[in-house]
């Protein structure tokens, strides 16, 4: 592991934690995800735009899941991903997302599931499932 690796990785472990209160949105910088993905923690990433409808409503539904089950904050690393920064971005290029509005779960490396444009609550409820499932196990 180099220097700068372990710094990240260093540093996303006493920030993640902290940064991930109940319900509380963690956008992303260079580095956050990546540290978590390589640490194989389960991590959620919200492909999101302000301006963007779907994105809100996405929003909304996701909110409301996290707060009827606390579970989901206690086992998944929640990442907001700011699509007008980050579009071109390595990290939207490594897991070829296509637009905004997107929604990952992945387990370290591996892809739990994806959403793209849907805002249908049973939908993004079994994603938050799956990726809950994935973290307990």
């Amino acid at each position: 592991m180099n220097r700068r690796q372990f710094l990240i990785t260093t540093t996303a472990a006493f920030t993640l934690p902290a940064l991930a209160r109940a319900g509380e949105r963690v956008f992303y910088t260079p580095g956050l995800a990546e540290a978590a993905i390589d640490a194989g923690k389960v991590v959620f990433l919200d492909f999101w735009t302000g301006w963007c409808s779907t994105c809100a409503a996405q929003d909304r539904v996701i909110t409301a899941l996290r707060r009827e089950n606390p579970g989901y904050d206690a086992a998944i690393t929640f990442i907001t991903v700011d699509w007008d920064i980050y579009a071109d971005g390595a990290l939207a290029k490594a897991l070829n997302i296509p637009r905004r509005s997107t929604l990952v779960a992945l387990n370290g490396d591996d892809e739990i599931g994806r959403i793209v444009a849907g805002t249908s609550k049973r939908d993004i409820k079994a994603l938050m499932d799956a990726a809950l499932a994935a973290a307990t196990d």
